[in-house]
């Protein structure tokens, strides 16, 4: 959607609501729409079609509060309070702080400190500079799944870990936050196939990238920007889960099993395909037509939250192009290029993700591991938030099958 398509002229939006201009000016000063100045007419004032639209949520939801919840589990009205993250005309915000700055500036231990506790300073009580190692049962299937997915290894390892670990079942915050911690090692470990020591990204990178550790703050920005999005459905899913009263383990599994659907996280593979696809031919716009044809819309394009694009995707493209290889950038810019032209659409974070990983000559599916890597901070802030709020997740179905005669 082009920038100047957003908006709507005062008359519009008080058509649209089917109020008069009036009531709509009486709506603005009730700080119930904003109202926005038109450079060089100062006069002249214009409405965001997603504020009209939210009002219009508002108004059904007092009229018909069910079908409205109905509506609000379908990119609709928000259905769940959380005071973690903030998406706003284009940018992220994690607990109030731009989430681009954090990725450039702030270690992964500091984020999830920040989403866990709302204090990024108790990242050295959370995160110790040793850990235990792994249990000897976690290390022997780990030694025996050398061909397995790293996300494959992740679950396999989630619940023999959950098993032993008494200390996970204490749903209070501070323990929580201490038992995402563990979980946040766990899933390190069973990526890179080892007991990691050290910050995260460090850890990555000298498995991942040896001799390449300059690089390691592109990783950091990585894990930093997958760390939460609002109510996604593995977010969704792990507030669902923890509502339950299930222990953190068993969040993080659900939500894992969630983020692997192709409508999600899995559209990294999706997108892997594309640029395979995409380097053997230089005709583009053939490869992107039969996609379209086949599945109606490009993967790694389009975010119905960031019409003007994905400030992750950007930041992702312009990391690689700092500190990954030239051809890799070169070949993500063509596919960019090709897709603006038939569609319009910016890059996703699914893109950012698989550019970044191939920049970096990263191993297979790293694309989708730093994914859950990172989102595994959100889905435990999610939990604490969840358990805090001590209501079960327990929505209404509206029957639409046969009824039996009486």
């Amino acid at each position: 959607m082009k920038r100047e398509d957003r908006y709507m002229t005062a008359p519009h939006a008080a058509e649209v609501l089917g109020v008069s201009v009036a009531t709509l000016y009486s709506y603005v000063s009730r700080g119930m729409l904003r109202s926005l100045s038109v450079e060089g007419k100062p006069r002249v004032r214009r409405y965001l079609k997603e504020d009209v639209a939210s009002l219009i949520e508002r108004k059904e939801f007092r009229r018909k509060p069910g079908k409205a919840a109905e509506r609000g589990l379908h990119w609709g009205s928000p259905v769940l309070e959380s005071a973690l993250t903030l998406i706003n005309e284009g940018r992220l915000f994690y607990r109030g702080k731009d989430a681009l700055e954090l990725a450039q500036s702030s270690s992964v231990e500091d984020v999830a400190a920040l989403l866990w506790t709302g204090d990024s300073t108790q990242a050295g009580n959370l995160f110790k500079k040793k850990f235990p190692r792994l249990p000897p049962k976690i290390v022997a299937l780990l030694n025996h799944t050398a061909h397995f997915g790293l996300i494959e290894r992740c679950q396999l390892v989630l619940p023999i870990a959950a098993a032993v670990d008494l200390p996970a079942y204490d749903l209070r915050p501070p323990a929580v936050a201490k038992t995402g911690a563990r979980i946040l090692r766990l899933l390190l470990s069973a990526i890179l196939r080892r007991s990691p020591q050290g910050p995260i990204d460090t850890a990555l990178s000298q498995v991942w990238m040896p001799g390449r550790s300059s690089a390691a703050p592109a990783l950091r920005a990585a894990l930093v920007l997958c760390a939460d999005h609002e109510l996604n459905v593995s977010a969704f899913t792990a507030r669902c889960i923890a509502s339950a009263r299930a222990t953190p383990y068993e969040v993080v599994i659900g939500a894992l099993a969630a983020l692997r659907g192709l409508r999600h996280g899995g559209a990294s593979d999706q997108v892997e395909a594309l640029f395979r696809e995409a380097e053997q031919t230089r005709k583009l716009r053939k490869v992107f037509a039969k996609r379209l044809r086949l599945t109606g819309y490009l993967p790694g394009f389009g975010h119905p939250l960031y019409p003007d694009g994905d400030p992750r995707a950007s930041l992702l493209i312009s990391l690689a192009e700092t500190y990954g290889i030239r051809s890799a950038v070169e070949s993500a810019n063509r596919l960019v290029r090709a897709a603006q032209s038939l569609t319009g659409e910016y890059p996703n974070l699914d893109f950012g993700l698989v550019t970044l990983t191939r920049a970096l000559d990263l191993p297979p599916e790293s694309s989708i591991a730093l994914f859950a890597l990172g989102r595994t901070v959100g889905w435990i802030a999610h939990a604490i938030e969840q358990y805090a709020d001590n209501e079960l997740i327990r929505p209404r179905a509206r029957y639409i099958g046969p009824v039996s005669p009486v």
